[in-house]
């Protein structure tokens, strides 16, 4: 029996067609996929999809959309092989990362991809990607369980992890990168699959979380920035935890006015997490003074972690707030392979 695939359409290029007199972009119908991508009934794949009412530009996504994505994909669960998500580019790794989280025991593939130019363009990359992510979503190894047994992103011939993806470029094919993990496979002539990148399968059953706490702020440190505007901006009452996207390895300004600010933030119980701004590389806070301070105020270090993975983790663990573990100690440990443990 050939495998099933459930295409999720959220929005996005992917699925955008150009009107045929007044040249505007409108949503596909799904149901009519086949007359733009005949490809399709070549796949050997049982499709079925399912679409949102009204399809979500990215740049307005809200983490009820993605709680949204993952209610879909566990109630279809046990009827499909793997799921493709239909998805705008722009906050792609956002959804994907918030997903890697909210799949608990996730033992399918969910691969989200979307395209830079629409469905129905002469020069369009829609097409191969979406081929490529069903043809992924459908994969099975040796012992016929999935190849691909976690959330990823399908762009421009190679698969990523989904929760180490960022966005790189606006107007190129590429549009994706992994900094910091490899690729999880390579379509060519052949998908080639790197079997040591990909999460192995786990126990148990699927448990789909449906609480996200979007409290969470990101302060992006620049040089000359003011102690009394970071002292603004986490003043927010109901404000529990803030990303700082620091320099380097996790540095940060010594300025007095700035570390009080983090320090009347932490006294009030709120969280700050430190994530590089580099593409790659990772926080080693403390190696060097001018992130000191941050070790001595309990600034939580996020290894290798992207910006994306650290937002919606921080998200995720606030809204399944655990009393026995710390919201430190749950932070710094990988729930699917976010981060690199040293």
């Amino acid at each position: 029996m050939s495998a099933s695939v459930l295409l999720i359409y959220t929005g996005g290029t992917i699925g955008m067609l150009a009107d045929p007199r007044s040249g505007a972009l409108r949503p596909m119908d799904l149901a009519h996929l086949e007359d733009q991508v005949p490809e399709l009934a070549r796949v050997g794949v049982r499709l079925e999809s399912v679409a949102f009412e009204q399809p979500i530009d990215s740049s307005d996504m809200r983490p009820a959309d993605w709680v949204r994505i993952a209610d879909i994909i566990g109630a279809n669960y046990a009827q499909h092989d793997g799921f493709v998500v239909l998805h705008g580019s722009d906050t792609m790794a956002y959804t994907a990362s918030a997903l890697s989280y909210l799949l608990e025991g996730l033992n399918k593939p969910v691969i989200l991809t979307g395209s830079q130019l629409p469905i129905g363009t002469i020069r369009t990359d829609a097409k191969e990607n979406l081929i490529t992510a069903i043809e992924i979503a459908a994969a099975k190894d040796e012992q016929g369980r999935a190849m691909v047994p976690e959330v990823a992103v399908y762009f421009e011939y190679r698969l990523l992890r989904g929760n180490r993806t960022v966005k790189v470029h606006a107007e190129r094919f590429e549009a994706f990168r992994s900094p910091n993990w490899p690729a999880l496979a390579e379509a060519g002539v052949r998908i080639k699959y790197d079997r040591g990148a990909i999460l192995p399968h786990r126990s148990g059953s699927l448990v789909v979380h449906d609480r996200l706490d979007d409290r969470v702020a990101v302060i992006r440190l620049f040089p000359g920035i003011r102690g009394a505007w970071v002292k603004h901006a986490l003043s927010m009452p109901d404000l529990r935890a803030a990303v700082l996207t620091t320099f380097g390895s996790g540095n940060g300004p010594t300025d007095p006015e700035f570390i009080a600010a983090l320090r009347e933030a932490r006294e009030r119980g709120m969280e700050l997490l430190n994530v590089t701004q580099c593409v790659g590389g990772r926080v080693e806070q403390g190696r060097y003074v001018t992130s000191q301070a941050f070790e001595q105020l309990g600034v939580i270090p996020c290894a290798d972690m992207t910006v994306e993975a650290a937002i919606t983790k921080a998200m995720f663990l606030l809204g399944n707030d655990r009393a026995t573990e710390p919201f430190a100690q749950r932070m710094v440990v990988p729930i699917s392979g976010e981060s690199t443990l040293v």
